[in-house]
């Protein structure tokens, strides 16, 4: 775990709960009859990602004062991911989601988070600006911005990150676009928008999150949110008009485009995997990317890395604990032990 005062290389800010997720495959979840219990929320996903790669982690959240909260404390701290600042909201439970689990491509989900998730009341006079500013890469998703106080919280991180132009160390500030129509019901947005759960009211939100980010992650639903346009060029495209540097359009089976504002184009197949469950493949391609722009890799070589880290967790049960460990990628890349007796695409959420 890192020290206070240690640099840190990741820090991600948003959803943290419990995911129970069935231990039988292929059945409604009112008839299934065992569940596993992991880690949830996709920006702590990509947290356990990068610290499994061997990257200083941290995430900015807030919890329940319940059981739950109390596990996601212990496994965050298992996962070697500094949990300084998730804090816990007594009036409000952890969440918890379920899923159904139908490979290769149906895994519905659902979220209990009400009355309010304690994820959403995060307040900006609590952050850790300073923190945030230093860190090299900034995490951040969609999710943050449907509600306040999340929202003000989120854009003032974001805020700070270019507060003064960009700080020496600072690599990457990451926008992950993670729409979630059902949790934009309520509230309205001094820009105009109200929350009514339609990409019209979540979009100015997006791009004024847009306007501090340099790279943009997202599939065509989510990247259609945040720029009103479908096809994969056109939506990255969008994306570097917004402000971003490099855009990162996923394509389930189709694979990823990534356009850098250089002019660099880069479009990767995904990686042949028997899908188990495709849930957690975006978080470990997350990680991985946040892993590839620490390193300094090009644009292909980064591509290529974070889309073998989504196939290898499609073809895994959980989320945060089938995070993949660097030589289990790279056997992947290389056709070794990982990649024997695959015959489906691993498919990208």
């Amino acid at each position: 775990m890192t020290t206070v005062g240690t640099a840190l290389d990741v820090i991600t800010m948003g959803r943290i709960g419990v995911d129970i997720y069935p231990l039988q495959t292929g059945v409604p979840l009112a008839e299934v009859e065992s569940f596993g219990k992991f880690l949830g929320g996709s920006p702590t996903n990509v947290a356990v990602a990068a610290a499994r790669l061997g990257r200083a982690a941290a995430v900015i959240s807030r919890t329940g004062d319940d059981p739950f909260g109390e596990y996601c404390h212990r496994a965050l701290r298992e996962f070697g991911v500094d949990d300084r600042w998730v804090t816990a909201v007594p009036e409000y439970p952890t969440p918890v989601t379920f899923c159904e689990i139908f490979p290769p491509d149906d895994f519905p989900l659902y979220f209990y988070r009400l009355p309010k998730a304690p994820d959403l009341v995060i307040h900006a006079d609590e952050l850790d600006l300073a923190a945030v500013r230093s860190a090299r890469i900034f995490w951040m998703s969609g999710t943050g911005l449907c509600e306040e106080p999340s929202r003000s919280a989120t854009l003032a991180a974001l805020a700070a990150r270019a507060e003064g132009g960009r700080a020496a160390d600072q690599v990457a500030t990451v926008f992950d676009l993670d729409w979630r129509p059902m949790f934009w019901k309520s509230g309205a947005w001094k820009g105009g928008a109200r929350g009514d759960g339609s990409p019209e009211a979540a979009r100015p939100v997006y791009r004024a999150a847009l306007a501090h980010a340099t790279v943009a992650v997202g599939n065509l639903d989510e990247c259609e949110v945040a720029t009103g346009v479908r096809e994969p060029r056109a939506c990255a495209e969008a994306l570097l008009a917004a402000g971003v540097e490099l855009a990162v359009v996923k394509q389930g089976p189709a694979g990823v485009l990534a356009v850098h504002r250089d002019g660099t184009v880069v479009e990767a197949q995904p990686h042949p995997v028997e899908v188990v469950n495709g849930l957690g493949a975006g978080d470990a391609f997350g990680g991985a990317l946040c892993h590839g722009l620490l390193a300094g890799w090009d644009l292909h070589r980064l591509t290529r890395f974070a889309n073998a880290a989504g196939a290898l967790v499609a073809g895994r049960l959980a989320c945060s604990s089938a995070m993949p460990h660097p030589h289990e990628v790279e056997e992947l890349l290389g056709g070794g032990p990982a990649d024997r007796g695959t015959d489906r695409e691993g498919i990208l959420p």
